[in-house]
């Protein structure tokens, strides 16, 4: 017989917060995708300027803090909420965490420094590239 065990509050909302910070990587590794993809397919929708400024602001949080060692505010509420839960906390930032855990590659901090500051620069040179648009875009 399968036996269930009541999920804590905090292990659920700590599983939210995971989502979350995974949405939020998804949304600036793709959207860095979409926007070339999206320029080289004729989308305009890609530059309009709120996705645009929201992308850049997204990659330029994680460079900023990563430079200051600053440990992801995402990381650090999903520890904290599984610290509560009885769980295991993460020891690392949320990349490196789940890099290590997915691909089992570990490597020193300024690996991930170097790859965000590289990617951010990615997305600067696509905004000077293919630069946002004002107003309301078709297609």
């Amino acid at each position: 017989m399968l036996e269930i065990y009541p999920v804590p509050p905090t292990t659920l909302l700590a599983n939210a917060v995971l989502l979350a910070h995974f949405a939020v990587v998804l949304f600036i590794v793709g959207g860095l995708v979409l926007v070339v993809a999206g320029n080289l397919l004729a989308w305009r929708w890609v530059n309009a300027l709120g996705f645009r400024v929201a992308h850049l602001a997204a990659i330029g949080f994680v460079v900023a803090e990563s430079w200051l060692g600053v440990v992801c505010p995402l990381t650090s509420l999903e520890s904290w909420l599984r610290t509560q839960a009885g769980s295991a906390a993460y020891n690392k930032g949320f990349i490196e965490y789940w890099v290590q855990r997915i691909l089992f590659f570990e490597a020193p901090p300024w690996v991930f420094i170097a790859t965000y500051t590289v990617f951010g620069l990615l997305v600067v040179a696509a905004w000077w590239r293919y630069p946002p648009r004002r107003g309301q875009l078709r297609h």
